[in-house]
């Protein structure tokens, strides 16, 4: 089979894209691309997050600092991904993040009594499956897939507070994703999907999520500009007194979360086709009990063919 040079390139800088979007994962719902890697091919990304946030959302409220006063809150991520691709139309995700939350104040949290909690947070357990792909000279290509995974807790951290690392629950994800790759390789992605969260201390609202991405790829550089929305269905609203009857910060769990979010991402190769480094850039646009933050990441990408070539290819 001979590869046109367009076919490698996508095959080169596929899996790419997904760990570009992985160095932002932690205030992300979406957490797959419409890009799929070759049978055998594996990715692994390692990032850091800075992530500053000195204002909220309480209900559609802006408000400054946060729900108990403790100040601008940081935090510093450190995210291990890797991906492999089962076949040319299946794959599987892998992601575990490690969180420190810090109060900039001082002040502790009311909730867990320190002003730093950190941890190892959930492991998150994606398959991704294409189920429709078009191509053809002029047209560009068209794939449909859809993805499902898991995300449960890996340390005995604490849900509740402001500081928390994590919502305490067992996370069951589903996504559509549809994406059309142009001739001149630019590419437009839609995503949508639905989250399920199970704890055996709250009742967090189920969530749907929606985004739509815009993207160049090359063989020397990848980028792409999102936009990402989360619909909480149901939940409480920070400053009721419902909330507060039930605990104010100890709470925070099962509050109705909605947001918008603008990010910014890019990829640039270093070492032939095995390694390269990521960088991404996420703000929140409008909220509702959520935190207006922005961050910064930058990762180190390494991936390899364990796919024997008994295949031609030619430029």
């Amino acid at each position: 089979m001979t590869l046109t040079h367009k076919q490698k390139t996508i095959g080169k800088i596929s899996t790419l894209a997904v760990a570009s979007l992985f160095s932002l994962q932690a205030s992300a719902q979406i957490l797959t691309s419409g890009f799929y890697p070759d049978q055998g091919k594996l990715t692994v990304a390692a990032s850091y997050t800075s992530k500053q946030s000195d204002s909220f959302w309480a209900g559609d409220i802006k408000q400054p600092g946060n729900p108990e006063g403790l100040g601008e809150i940081s935090s510093d991520i450190f995210n291990i991904y890797a991906e492999y691709g089962i076949t040319d139309k299946i794959s599987v995700d892998v992601n575990i993040p490690y969180i420190k939350n810090t109060s900039g104040s001082g002040v502790n949290d009311p909730v867990l009594d320190d002003n730093e909690i950190s941890g190892v947070q959930d492991l998150n357990i994606f398959a991704k499956f294409k189920i429709f792909e078009k191509s053809g000279d002029g047209f560009g290509r068209f794939n449909l897939g859809f993805a499902t995974g898991v995300g449960f807790p890996v340390s005995d951290y604490e849900g509740e507070g402001v500081l928390s690392i994590g919502n305490e629950a067992t996370t069951y994800n589903f996504d559509f994703i549809a994406q059309y790759e142009l001739p001149m390789n630019l590419f437009i992605e839609i995503q949508g999907g639905s989250s399920v969260r199970q704890s055996q201390e709250f009742d967090i609202p189920a969530a749907l999520s929606y985004g739509f991405k815009l993207g160049y790829f090359h063989k020397y550089f990848y980028v792409h500009s999102e936009i990402d929305f989360q619909d909480s269905i149901g939940g409480l609203d920070i400053g009721t007194p419902e909330f507060a009857a039930k605990g104010r910060a100890a709470i925070l769990p099962e509050t109705e979360v909605e947001y918008s979010s603008l990010s910014f991402s890019a990829y640039v190769p270093i070492y032939q086709d095995n390694f390269g480094i990521s960088a991404s850039y996420r703000t929140t646009l409008d909220g509702r009990n959520f935190s207006d933050e922005s961050s910064f990441s930058f990762g180190i990408v390494y991936q390899n063919s364990f796919k024997k070539k008994t295949q031609e290819v030619t430029e």
